[in-house]
């Protein structure tokens, strides 16, 4: 197969987005690094690493689509810098805040329900569903803000939001994500039980002002909150499922936190591979250069090749560094061999599925009348989330 020529531009796209990505590492590196230095806490209260993933996925999925959506609006000459309640940026960025409300309510709701049918018991509902609130407003909000600040900067620069996108507002959540989840369980938790209950009050008066303005404020933001909203809430379960597999296996985890250093990288740097293909894919469709059939055109397959290049550059990358992180910090690793064998080996397997998955999704997703833009990205990662952590522990299981 002649694969299409790679022109300066294209090898100047490609060259951005790994730049992008290692960047990107090195920040979640730093997320991983507190991660593994809570060790001790995730292993007293394991319902709240069941609240890690999702979290995560949820607050760099809608920030994702939030620059995705936008980056489709500048090919296409629609962008313009105009916070109004009819212009693209304003009605895009409300929409994504109160879908963050709205999700972070229900995802405290299904944490709790699915580590009860497990037996996870450390976290009452009330909780699961205050926790999740608290810290999914902060950690939105700054998400969120640092998003607009890149859309901003790369429109004012000429940068193509594609290749950025994606892996500064999946970074931004790995670094903002974990330390508002950890620190705002503990603030909560401190307070007694009577207390905690008073707290879901405005928590429940935050849910209802959300969904109001989501669902009945104008046809524009309902539409765009609709469609985020039918994808994101049966995706967050998924993401819970990959917390839960996580809380199972928190020993061998705990016993070597070089691994808890890696699972915030490498499935961030996973999702930033995956949400560059998919902003692509998605920009490529709405300017007719990719057609969503069956069988991939040569630009897609190009587009699949990098990101197998991709992973062969950022996952040694990733092993290194949580190793050397570790033994910097004083933490345990299996040992740097063990290390490259677990990402690079769980790195290729998940791209793998990621480039199918993506694929499928914005050729349906376009096929069927919805935008791609709103459903690459979020089901990209939160697939991610998921078959990261199988991946991660049976190679993990078997390595170790």
């Amino acid at each position: 197969m002649k694969f299409p020529a790679v022109d300066v531009y294209q090898l100047r796209l490609f060259l951005i987005g790994l730049l992008a990505l290692l960047i990107s590492a090195l920040a979640a590196t730093a997320a991983g690094i507190y991660l593994g230095s809570v060790a001790e806490i995730l292993a007293f209260l394991p319902g709240l690493m069941v609240l890690v993933p999702p979290s995560i996925n949820m607050r760099g999925s809608i920030s994702g689509v939030l620059a995705s959506r936008l980056s489709s609006s500048m090919h296409l000459g629609e962008f313009e810098i105009n916070f109004s309640k009819t212009s693209v940026l304003g009605l895009n960025s409300r929409a994504s805040l109160s879908v963050s409300i709205i999700i972070a309510f229900v995802l405290g709701i299904f944490a709790y329900l699915i580590s009860s049918a497990i037996g996870l018991t450390d976290l009452s509902a009330n909780d699961y569903i205050i926790i999740s609130v608290f810290s999914g407003v902060i950690s939105s909000l700054i998400v969120m803000g640092f998003a607009l600040v890149v859309i901003l900067l790369s429109y004012k620069k000429g940068i193509d939001l594609d290749m950025v996108g994606s892996p500064s507002v999946t970074t931004a959540a790995d670094l903002i994500t974990i330390p508002v989840l950890v620190l705002t369980a503990l603030f909560i938790l401190d307070f007694s039980q009577e207390i905690r209950t008073l707290l879901l009050l405005p928590v429940l008066i935050l849910f209802g002002v959300s969904i109001f303005f989501a669902l009945r404020s104008g046809e524009e933001i309902k539409s765009v909150s609709r469609e985020m909203l039918i994808l994101l809430i049966p995706l967050s379960v998924i993401c819970i499922f990959a917390g839960i597999t996580y809380a199972s296996n928190l020993e061998n985890l705990v016993a070597f936190s070089a691994l808890l250093i890696l699972i915030t990288p490498f499935t961030g740097g996973c999702g930033s591979i995956g949400g560059i293909l998919c902003s692509r894919l998605a920009t490529g469709i709405h300017m007719g250069e990719i057609q969503p059939k069956l069988i991939p055109s040569k630009e897609v397959i190009w587009y699949f090749a990098n990101t197998y290049i991709y992973v062969c550059a950022l996952m040694p990358f990733l092993a290194i560094l949580a190793h050397y992180c570790a033994i910097f910090t004083g933490m345990v690793s299996p040992g740097i061999f063990a290390m490259l064998i677990v990402s690079f080996g769980a790195g290729i397997i998940v791209i793998t599925f990621v480039n199918l998955v993506g694929y499928i999704t914005a050729s349906l997703s376009f096929r069927k009348g919805f935008d791609p833009d709103n459903f690459g990205i979020p089901v990209i990662t939160s697939f991610i989330d998921f078959i990261s952590a199988t991946v991660l522990i049976v190679i993990i299981s078997l390595v170790i």
